[in-house]
């Protein structure tokens, strides 16, 4: 009887890991943002363990298909205070509690 009360406290001590994209604040329009948001997604599947690579990636690929100047942030536990070109940012979560934030800067 103690292994099956010892078993439903590590259940709950489990944290909820979410491999969808959840997305906290865009205000790109419905096509942009679902190309974005495709492309975060494969690169922090490409890059799982380099942040900094899938970032890059990110950057470029928005550059090419968007015009420049994207700037791009992977990682867990920032914060941001941005200014950015109207119907050009993103910030969602993948994988959890890896945070992507993109958007336009001229």
């Amino acid at each position: 009887m103690a292994e099956l009360g010892d078993a439903k406290k590590e259940e709950e001590s489990k944290k909820i890991v979410h491999t969808y994209p959840l997305v906290r604040k865009c205000d790109m329009q419905d096509e942009m943002k679902s190309e974005a948001m495709e492309l975060c997604v494969t690169a922090c599947e490409k890059h799982a363990a380099n942040n900094e690579a899938a970032a890059r990636m990110i950057k470029e690929m928005m550059d090419k298909k968007f015009g420049p100047s994207w700037h791009a942030v992977v990682g867990e536990g920032f914060g941001f205070e941005i200014s950015y070109e109207c119907k050009s940012l993103l910030y969602m979560f993948f994988g959890g509690n890896v945070a992507i934030c993109i958007w336009k800067c001229s």
